[in-house]
């Protein structure tokens, strides 16, 4: 027993001193403000941590992470504000402000930062946010993936005088009784004084973003212009059946390109979808009706034809879709695939398609496996109506018509946190 007792106390000792020549690394330092206590807030009360404020007035550099849910969308709601209460406008905030994500630094009225993301998350969901700045500038994330960068790097120690901190609302001088209060859950807020990796940032998440889904989050929010390209067969070229409204790659184009605002109008949208086209054919024109326009963002919809062309069958289309999804990353910039699963159709019109819903399955797979961002059509439309195919979607029983595309480019919107009821691509009522 004695000689046990020995051994382990060497283990020990061991343990504790540095391996000869080996550098260690000391241990990453945890969040110097963690509150994990889920707070409910009706748009009237807030959580005071002025307690609490020490440990952040002399950050420079740092990172915020809160994770929240919204049950309404007001004009500004705070997550996080530290701020000197005697004076005007002196206040670091994390907000959520008309949907948008907003970071801004005021030292007595004077904006050091402002910075607001186009993309929305009051929408009912829960979200995990979180800023980081240090020497380099200031980056926005959501679910672990950067959505948004600027060179500009003030942080609470650019505002003096910090001695109110609370979740839920800002307290300036010329409110007394508090400001921009939060309507929903703020699950948890918390600050560091390092930044935190991707990784990290990840693992703060409860429900991680794929990192695509960050990359598209910061071409929207970027200003630097981009070219969006949809491809597919004759749903995406919108051929005929919208009796002359829009195609949903209009709808996006109307969304983006102007409604988001200058400079957004100089983002290029590009639609090569071609009547008939399948799987296949894109393959073998994927130079012409990809490549050749050098995309950001290559948006693909494709399946109502394959299930109908001999010689293809799941197989194939699985196969083939591995192919586009990896050589879309392979070209210069590696642009973004984006895999759009095609609407259900009518089995009783077109009963050679009635098992469509293999082929949107399987593409949700092929999304899964190379980690690309799928937005699933076809459960959508079965699902806003009771499991049954929604005919008055439908022209033909197979193509959209003029609802059929607007709900395509809403349940697009939605799911890459674009969606404004201000908007009126997102209200626009189709008779």
């Amino acid at each position: 027993m004695r000689r046990r007792s020995l051994l382990l106390t060497a283990g020990a000792a061991a343990l504790a001193t540095p391996l000869a020549g080996r550098a260690v690394a000391a241990p990453l330092s945890g969040p110097v403000l963690d509150h994990t206590t889920p707070v409910d807030l009706d748009g009237s009360g807030h959580v005071d941590l002025s307690a609490r404020v020490g440990a952040v007035a002399p950050l420079a550099t740092g990172t915020i992470v809160a994770t929240f849910r919204t049950t309404s969308r007001n004009q500004a709601m705070t997550l996080l504000s530290a701020s000197d209460p005697t004076v005007p406008s002196s206040n670091v905030t994390l907000t959520v402000s008309n949907g948008a994500l907003q970071f801004s630094v005021r030292e007595k009225d004077a904006v050091l930062a402002n910075v607001m993301t186009r993309t929305r998350y009051a929408d009912g969901r829960s979200h995990t946010v979180a800023v980081t700045v240090d020497g380099t500038g200031t980056r926005l994330h959501v679910g672990g993936r950067k959505v948004f960068e600027t060179a500009a790097r003030p942080f609470f120690r650019s505002v003096s005088g910090l001695t109110a901190l609370a979740l839920g609302r800002n307290l300036d001088s010329t409110r007394a009784g508090g400001e921009w209060f939060f309507t929903g859950t703020i699950e948890r807020a918390a600050v560091w004084d390092r930044v935190l990796t991707e990784a990290e940032l990840v693992a703060q998440s409860p429900a991680p973003a794929l990192a695509d889904a960050g990359r598209l989050a910061t071409i929207l929010n970027s200003d630097t212009p981009a070219t969006w390209l949809f491809t597919g067969d004759s749903i995406t070229h919108g051929a005929l059946h919208t009796n002359g409204w829009r195609s949903y790659p209009e709808h996006w184009t109307e969304r983006v390109r102007w409604e988001l605002g200058k400079p957004k109008n100089r983002d290029f949208v590009i639609d090569t979808g071609v009547s008939g086209a399948t799987s296949a054919d894109l393959v073998a024109a994927f130079g012409e009706r990809v490549s050749a326009f050098s995309p950001h963002v290559v948006s693909l919809m494709i399946g109502t034809n394959d299930i109908a062309t001999p010689g293809i069958g799941l197989a194939g289309y699985r196969a083939n879709l591995v192919s586009l999804v990896r050589s879309i990353r392979a070209l210069p910039g590696s642009p973004v695939p984006l895999l759009q699963a095609p609407n259900p159709v009518d089995p009783a019109r077109w009963s050679g398609r009635a098992e469509l819903w293999r082929y949107a399955q399987t593409m949700g797979e092929v999304a899964a496996q190379e980690k690309a961002v799928f937005i699933d059509h076809h459960d959508d439309w079965l699902n806003g109506n009771g499991g049954k195919v929604p005919l008055s979607l439908l022209n033909d029983g197979l193509h959209p018509n003029q609802r059929g595309h607007h709900r395509i480019v809403l349940k697009m919107i939605r799911d890459l946190q674009l969606f404004d009821p201000a908007s009126g691509v997102c209200t626009l009522a189709v008779p």
